[in-house]
């Protein structure tokens, strides 16, 4: 073990014990959760900035991260840190036996396929469930990206992307049916807002779910996706207040009209 990895084992059992740091002493693994999710999300955002100097910082928080749970569990007397080591170290050997089984060598998709089945294997010691294991914390975009990616592998698929963009569009009708039917009204409600009634909230639940497979068989990451275009609508709303600006007006008290013209404007611009 390096000395700087024992030095941080070290940090983190001084700041848990009994004239440590109160705020960490009484964190538990629940109440330590979502730090966790939301340093390895700030991996994420470095790794799309490029910003290697800034991931090497946050891949030190998520570390700690690792380090603070595995202190929790070895003052309960479950593991320690070499455990949690040990165990991953345990699972790449197990899951790699091309490279240290002495197996003959396997093509990327020879490697994929039998991935998954040591995978799934390895489920059926727990849950015979093809859905097993797909954490119910990820977001839930990507969490119906990978439920319908298990599902697919047990042969339960649209066969072409072309069923998917039906199944998109047939839940977007039901989307209208359900809002129709919400207000009493025999077309689309044309305020902007409606008051969602329990068949519009699952019927939306069921459009983004067919959204997501839609993406896994067009071979597009759903989340990643979804960044890219809720970070490209950041910055292009951004792009017309400063416009706005600029020309000497208040963006929220535009109509929608020259809100829209300030939009075409920005996009021309990239």
């Amino acid at each position: 073990m390096s000395s700087r990895l024992t030095e941080l084992l070290a940090i983190m059992a001084r700041l848990r014990a009994a004239d440590g740091c109160p705020w960490d002493r009484q964190q538990t693994f629940a109440s330590i959760a979502p730090y966790t999710v939301e340093e390895a999300y700030e991996v994420a955002d470095a790794i799309e900035r490029g910003d290697l100097a800034d991931l090497k910082d946050e891949l030190g928080d998520l570390l700690f991260q690792v380090v603070f749970h595995a202190q929790m569990a070895h003052e309960a007397g479950e593991f320690d840190f070499d455990a949690v080591a040990g165990a991953i170290c345990d699972k790449l050997t197990r899951r790699h036996p091309h490279v240290f089984g002495g197996s003959p060598s396997l093509s990327l998709t020879e490697q994929s396929a039998a991935w998954e089945d040591i995978k799934a294997a390895e489920r059926a010691d727990t849950d015979a469930s093809a859905l097993y294991g797909v954490p119910n914390a990820l977001p839930a975009l990507l969490r119906a990206y990978k439920l319908s990616k298990r599902a697919a592998r047990v042969g339960f698929d649209f066969e072409h992307a072309g069923q998917c963009a039906d199944k998109v569009d047939e839940e977007l009708a039901e989307v209208r049916a359900a809002s129709r039917d919400a207000r009493g009204a025999s077309a689309w409600p044309d305020s902007r807002t409606v008051s969602a009634s329990p068949e519009i909230f699952e019927e939306i639940g069921d459009l983004l779910f067919a959204a997501a497979n839609l993406a896994r068989k067009l071979d597009v990451d759903a989340e990643a996706a979804l960044r890219a275009a809720n970070a490209k609508f950041e910055r292009r709303f951004r792009g017309m207040e400063a416009l706005a600006a600029q020309r000497g007006q208040v963006f929220a008290e535009l109509d929608l009209a020259a809100q829209e013209n300030l939009w075409q404007a920005v996009k021309r611009g990239e």
